[in-house]
C-alpha cells in the first residue's frame, strides 16, 4: 500500500527536500559571546568571479541572529572526516571560545581547522522570505584543509557519504 499523502503543501515540501541530499556546511561567527555556529545544509554556489555563494537560515534568533548579523563569517564545506563536526553544529549551544576545535584565520576570525575547507564570507545581501533569511555572501579568502574525506551529504534526516560505489556512470 503506497504512503499516505502529505496534508498539506508545506508536508509535502518538506517531503520532496527530505529525499534531495544536499551537501553540508558549518556555518560560524563572532558574537558579544564568543564564537557561535550552526549546521546547514542550504550553501550552494552563485558565482566565481567573484566568488559568491548563497544560504538560507531558518530563524534570526540564536546562533542563526548571530550569523546574521556578523560583518564576517566562515562558512566551512564538511566531508566525512567532519561528520562529528556537523553533528556537534546541528545541536544546541556552541564549543567555547577556548574550546580547542577553534583555530584562528590571519585576519584573526576564528574558524574550525578540522573542515575540509573555510570560506571566509561578508554579507551582500539578506533578504527575509516566511521564517526564513536568504544570504547572499562573497567569499573574501578561503583555506582549503590538507586531509580529505568523501564528500558528505545530508539526506533523509541523516549524514551520509559518497563513496566510488555510490557512483552511477
Amino acid at each position: 500500500m503506497p504512503d499516505e499523502a502529505p496534508a498539506t503543501i508545506a508536508d509535502a515540501y518538506k517531503s520532496a527536500f527530505r529525499g534531495h541530499p544536499a551537501g553540508v556546511a558549518v556555518i560560524t561567527a563572532d558574537g558579544p559571546d564568543g564564537p557561535t555556529g550552526l549546521t546547514a545544509s542550504s550553501v550552494a554556489s552563485v558565482a566565481v568571479d567573484p566568488p559568491v555563494l548563497v544560504f538560507s537560515l531558518s530563524t534570526n534568533s540564536g546562533s542563526a541572529g548571530v550569523v546574521l548579523g556578523a560583518p564576517i563569517f566562515v562558512v566551512h564545506l564538511v566531508d566525512s572526516l567532519g561528520v562529528d563536526l556537523a553533528k556537534r553544529f546541528a545541536a544546541t549551544g556552541s564549543p567555547t571560545a577556548d574550546d580547542p576545535i577553534w583555530g584562528t584565520l590571519p585576519s584573526g576570525d576564528r574558524y574550525l581547522p578540522s573542515a575540509a575547507s573555510a570560506l571566509r564570507c561578508r554579507p551582500l545581501s539578506t533578504t527575509p522570505i516566511g521564517s526564513s533569511t536568504v544570504v547572499v555572501a562573497e567569499v573574501l579568502d578561503i583555506v582549503v584543509g590538507l586531509e580529505r574525506g568523501e564528500p558528505l551529504v545530508y539526506h533523509n534526516r541523516e549524514f551520509h557519504s559518497l563513496t566510488d560505489r555510490s557512483r552511477l556512470s
